[in-house]
């Protein structure tokens, strides 16, 4: 949820001040005073490309012929409305402005409404000026590049009932005596600068407060007990800052919230009991936090949750059962904290769950059969759980899943046939004890684009099905047994746009090469970024074509009995972070266009045959990555030894 809300009301305004028939149009001339200062916010303006102040010409009327300004019976200016990002049924402006706030803008004694918002680049400090414009009702100053505090003559706004001034430069703290006078306050939007300090507590008097949003600043010290005074709060977002202590018991007394940000600080202690207070609540965000404890019993008295974010905490004990009261939850994120005991059976009655991430806990099993009603789910990550499967259940055939994550849950045998008629685009099973071949019919499985079975048993080569993998993008089968030529996998077919390997990793398993010489020219290889092939009896030599992979940063062919000299033409390849082909037969000299590539900052070339001098180059390299080359000499090894 973005800080968008004050753009509907800034079109009702402007409707409602330029209709012909409003009853607040002008019937005086522009005031002389409000001209002037409108005109010297002009001057302070260096470049206005879209020409939003074009109309705003010394001869002309401004109440009547000045686009973005409205006025009201006398003449007074009451509207200034130029946003950089606007939009209306037929219509969307998205434009810049480069200049500074004038102080001038503080003799609009009249002014209702100020919208300079999205200009992208007005710069400076708000001046504090401002707070001479005591009628001011809304003031929107967000999404430009103003720097400074806030004002302290902002407490004279007492009128204010919507202030958005987010994705700024602002510092500072928010000054406690500016909160205590907003008295009419219903909208309050900081999130994006810099501000800093303590939350005063002074906020819980902005009892008229609908939307608090302060993410994504420096924010410390205590979320204050007087938050749950704001009885009409339904937005909080306090996510991103260094918020630290407890969250207030208090907070369960705010019935009409409706999401509740407090994500990315470092808030300890556990969620209160009065999270059933939240009546209303339907997006809870919770993560990245030092949140301990066990999760109240009383959560599942919240009727209209849909989505519980948890993950990256410190909670523990079991799950709570009352979870599946909340029939209306879509989304359940646990991972990685240390919940115990058994998935609960009730999990089984959220009929609207889609997704379900329980993965890097210490949970165990079984999973309870009864998650096979839930027919709209799409992910389920379990993985990294001491769950004991043993096999995957074969009632998960009975789901729709598009994401199945099982790894590391102590998964036997083969894989179950029921997979190749499943919609599943992501598979992970890594890191358990699966064997046996990788059977044909994986190439029935067109919906993937991840899969990975690293860590496993699998052998035999790879069938030449797999070449049906059209919107395959990720591919782990690391550390198992297989064996055969893996060019099948570079040749695969693609699904323009869509297919194109991102990684690839088939590093220690028994591949036999030689790697295809065509493999850089390969349509499903264009877009590769990571590609790693180490530990593979492959033989052969470095395929000159690697250097068309112009999207290529990684690049790890170590222990792959490759023989030849490494290809100037790897140079080519002008993304290359890490060039790793240690421990193989190479010969001849290192190219200085390999090892001078721009980006480069791992490279080790360490026990091979190569020779000659080691290029002049930018990049740190340490000396174990150029030793057991006998013929290698020069920085960072011993200089080499001119003979007569």
């Amino acid at each position: 949820m973005e800080n968008y809300s004050h753009r509907d009301i800034f079109f009702l305004i402007f409707l409602f001040f330029f209709s012909p028939s409003s009853p607040l149009a002008s019937s005086q001339p522009c005031h002389v005073v409000d001209k002037e200062a409108l005109l010297q916010f002009k001057k302070a303006i260096t470049s206005d490309p879209s020409k939003l102040l074009q109309t705003w010409t010394p001869t002309a009327d401004c109440c009547t012929a000045w686009e973005g300004i409205g006025c009201d019976a006398s003449g007074r200016v009451v509207n200034v409305s130029r946003p950089g990002l606007a939009s209306g049924d037929d219509f969307i402006i998205d434009t810049y402005m480069t200049g500074t706030l004038s102080p001038f803008l503080g003799n609009l004694s009249f002014l209702q409404l100020l919208d300079l918002s999205n200009l992208k680049d007005m710069r400076g400090h708000i001046p504090p000026e401002l707070g001479r414009l005591s009628r001011l009702i809304y003031l929107f100053l967000d999404s430009n590049k103003l720097t400074g505090s806030i004002p302290v003559t902002f407490r004279f706004l007492n009128q204010l009932e919507k202030l958005y001034l987010s994705d700024n430069f602002l510092s500072g703290s928010v000054p406690s005596p500016v909160l205590e006078s907003f008295i009419s306050l219903s909208e309050l939007g900081l999130s994006g600068n810099q501000l800093s300090g303590l939350i005063p507590s002074s906020i819980g008097k902005l009892v008229s407060l609908t939307k608090l949003d302060l993410h994504e600043n420096n924010f410390s010290g205590h979320i204050p007990n007087t938050i749950g005074n704001l009885k009409s709060l339904n937005f909080i977002d306090l996510s991103d800052n260094q918020i630290n202590g407890s969250i207030p018991i208090s907070i369960g007394g705010l019935h009409e919230l409706v999401l509740l940000y407090l994500n990315s600080n470092q808030l300890g202690g556990s969620i209160p009991y009065t999270i059933s207070g939240l009546s209303s609540l339907q997006f809870c965000r919770l993560s990245e936090n030092k949140l301990t404890g066990s999760i109240p019993a009383s959560i599942g008295m919240l009727p209209k949750i849909q989505r519980l974010i948890f993950e990256n905490n410190k909670l523990s004990g079991k799950l709570p059962a009352t979870i599946g009261n909340l029939t209306t939850l879509t989304d359940i994120f646990f991972s990685n904290n240390h919940f115990i005991g058994k998935v609960p059976s009730s999990f089984g009655n959220l009929q609207n769950l889609q997704t379900l991430d329980l993965s890097r806990n210490k949970l165990s099993g079984p999973i309870p059969p009864q998650l096979s009603k839930l027919q709209n789910l799409q992910t389920l990550d379990l993985s990294f759980n001491p769950l004991g499967l043993m096999g995957i259940p074969n009632w998960l055939e009975k789901l729709k899943l598009l994401q199945l994550m099982l790894a590391r849950t102590g998964i036997k045998g083969q894989l179950p046939n029921w997979l190749s008629s499943s919609s599943i685009s992501e598979l992970d099973l890594s890191s358990n004890a699966l064997t046996g071949k990788l059977p044909p019919w994986i190439g029935n499985m067109t919906n993937l684009s991840f899969l990975n079975l690293s860590n496993n048993g699998f052998y035999s080569s790879i069938p030449s099905q797999f070449k049906n993998l059209s919107l395959l993008m990720d591919l782990d089968l690391h550390s198992n047994k297989f064996s055969g030529n893996p060019n099948i996998v570079f040749s695969k077919n693609v699904q323009n746009p869509l297919g194109h390997f991102n990684s690839i990793d088939l590093s220690y398993n028994m591949f036999t090469g030689p790697i295809d010489e065509n493999v850089g020219g390969q349509p499903a290889m264009d877009s590769i970024v990571s590609f790693v092939l180490s530990e593979n009896p492959l033989g052969g030599s470095i395929p000159k074509t690697l250097g068309k992979l112009s999207g290529l940063q990684v690049l790890e062919l170590v222990g792959n009995e490759l023989s030849g000299k490494i290809p100037i033409e790897l140079g080519n390849a002008t993304e290359l972070t890490t060039i790793l082909v240690s421990r193989n037969k190479l010969i001849g000299s290192i190219p200085e266009e390999v090892l001078n590539l721009k980006n480069l900052q791992v490279f080790d070339v360490s026990f091979n045959q190569l020779s000659g001098k080691i290029p002049p180059h930018k990049a740190v390299i340490p000396v174990s990555a150029f030793m057991n080359n006998p013929g290698l000499c020069g920085a960072p090894l011993p200089p080499c030894k001119h003979f007569i």
